[in-house]
């Protein structure tokens, strides 16, 4: 096996479906017995200090060539072009989305991240992605070849928690506090709800500040203080027994370079609401879940409402999500994956 280097900004730690990622195919590589090294950069990424990027670039050229070298898609996508194309290391990029994608960007910000991510991806050997969406983005905007891209599936982890629904119906959702999230879109549907037998929890840390402070506010002001709880982060186990009640799982996302919580979600056996956007429509099947546009509570609200005030139409749908959940990959997988891809870059 070749040995390897993952570079991740940050805390590796950090409730974000980038960070699970990344942090469960480094100990897979590892379980392989594979030498693999965890190279901690800072934790300013993807708008570097000075410092980080300085202490990014002299720790990435330190890696010795005959290991491959993993980048976090912060350090490919943020990176100087001219310091990344000092590392002597086959460098290996982990895009989970291109940058200039998130939402809120300036036109500014966002074309100057697309030029750096751009440059960047030249220097690569690879690129791992995790969706068929991704990896087209990657081809038709980037100039990536398609040979030279590879789609390790995020993997999960089945259920430990016996299944048991609440009543009333719990809807939960799960996604970090950030407009990417669309949040205030799901509390917007729910607020056309009301009529309905339903309780709600979202569950996620605050990413944004004045975007958690909005939601808070957002609850009061529609009156669904009684209805809605703003969980954010919570521990492994309160997760899965929040999995375990819950009778839908929604989330009305603007953007998506994969979703690991709708894989989690159909580990789960739940039907699905969510939106028709980025990769959202590799990971959920259509039998198993709604898809609507993007920022529309009013089609959202209506999806919900539909699968809540249909038994036949929710039972379909938990049977689908329960057959495709136990057709998903594991880590073990992913790390399969993404090994063989290191095993076969060129040496020297």
């Amino acid at each position: 096996m070749r040995p390897a280097a993952f570079a991740i900004p940050g805390d590796i730690t950090t409730i974000t479906g980038g960070y699970i990622y990344e942090r469960r195919l480094l100990l897979g590589l590892q379980a392989q017995g594979r030498d693999t090294q965890h190279i901690q950069l800072g934790g300013s990424y993807p708008d570097p200090t000075p410092t980080d990027l300085s202490h990014a670039i002299a720790q990435l050229c330190a890696v010795d060539p005959a290991r491959a070298l993993i980048l976090d898609g912060f350090i490919s996508g943020a990176t100087e072009t001219a310091g990344l194309a000092q590392v002597r290391a086959p460098m290996v990029a982990m895009v989970h989305h291109p940058l200039a994608l998130e939402n809120g960007l300036s036109a500014e910000r966002q074309a100057q991240l697309f030029r750096t991510e751009r440059d960047n991806l030249a220097l690569m050997a690879h690129v791992l992605v995790p969706s068929p969406h991704t990896a087209a983005t990657l081809s038709a905007q980037y100039g990536v070849a398609p040979h030279r891209i590879t789609i390790a599936r995020p993997g999960t982890d089945r259920p430990t928690v016996r299944t048991n629904r609440t009543d009333p119906p719990l809807i939960l959702s799960v996604g970090i506090q950030h407009p990417r999230k669309g949040h205030d879109v799901l509390l917007a549907a729910l607020a056309q709800m009301q009529h309905i037998d339903w309780q709600a929890v979202i569950v996620g840390g605050v990413h944004d500040a004045a975007y958690g402070v909005a939601l808070r506010e957002q609850v009061m002001d529609l009156g669904l203080q009684d209805r809605v709880r703003l969980a954010g982060r919570v521990s492994a186990d309160e997760l899965a027994a929040l999995y375990a009640s819950a009778t839908v799982f929604a989330l009305a996302t603007r953007y998506e370079g994969y979703g690991i919580v709708f894989d989690e979600a159909l580990a789960n056996g739940l039907p699905i609401v969510s939106c028709h956007t980025g990769a959202v429509p590799d990971t959920v099947p259509p039998d198993a879940g709604v898809l609507v546009p993007p920022d529309m509570p009013d089609t959202f609200a209506g999806a919900l409402g539909d699968l809540l005030g249909d038994a036949a139409l929710r039972g379909r749908m938990t049977k689908a999500a329960v057959a495709a959940g136990a057709r998903l990959p594991s880590w073990a997988d992913t790390a399969t994956i993404s090994g063989a891809v290191l095993d076969r870059l060129p040496r020297g």
